[in-house]
């Protein structure tokens, strides 16, 4: 975090405007976590309808990171005394690399990063999520996780050819559903608290199977 020589004005403000902000109703639904988010122009609405009035302003300035492939959104916020924060960035790797993967990562990174900054709740919370999973899903992970720990065996990595498949699988589900595909893959990796794809282990495949499976059966679409 980068920031002016002096914040007093901007702190002052941005602590008055947080308590006037109104917290954006979840209206877009995602089926799989069977939850409602709010969306990126909500998220900018509320912060804007308050903020504003007080003299704090931002912008946000999405760059790929040419090294890994990764999309890093950085956000500036000022005001109107010439104080500045500047945050940033939050990184999110597309999972497709296209220029729909790309618009999608930087609205989700956008997303992200406004609501850690000024306090807007726009995702359900983790165990909200949690319960609303399939119910072997939870378990698969928690077993296998336990097991390694004991062994201290780690089995190998998937092979890139498999991470693709689920890559594609993910995509085809997100395009049936018009779901965010960053999200879907998020959910994925999280519950098999793996971070990302490419860190799957052979020993994932069957609960990472099964979860494709039943994401794809909610879409409407044909198993493998």
């Amino acid at each position: 975090m980068r920031k002016s020589e002096s914040i007093t004005e901007y702190a002052k403000a941005f602590c008055k405007a947080q308590l006037e902000v109104k917290q954006p109703l979840k209206d877009k639904d995602n089926p799989f976590f069977k939850s409602k988010y709010v969306p990126l122009e909500n998220v900018t609405e509320a912060i804007t309808t308050a903020f504003a009035n007080n003299g704090i302003s931002f912008s946000q300035d999405p760059t790929t990171n040419t090294e890994n492939g990764y999309i890093d959104v950085a956000t500036l916020v000022m005001h109107t005394s010439g104080e500045w924060v500047e945050y940033g960035p939050l990184s999110v790797k597309p999972t497709k690399n296209d220029v729909q993967g790309a618009g999608s990562a930087i609205t989700y990174a956008k997303r992200y990063a406004l609501s850690a900054i000024f306090g807007i709740t726009s995702d359900q919370d983790d165990d909200g999520n949690e319960d609303s999973k399939p119910n072997n899903s939870r378990q698969s992970p928690k077993a296998t996780t336990k097991k390694t720990q004991k062994t201290g065996y780690q089995t190998p990595k998937i092979s890139n050819i498999q991470i693709e498949t689920y890559k594609s699988d993910l995509n085809d589900i997100a395009k049936a559903t018009n779901q965010n595909v960053e999200e879907l893959t998020k959910w994925l990796t999280d519950t098999l608290k793996v971070g990302e794809l490419e860190n799957l282990h052979t020993e994932h495949i069957v609960s990472a199977d099964e979860l494709i499976n039943k994401l794809k059966k909610k879409a409407g679409l044909k198993n493998d």
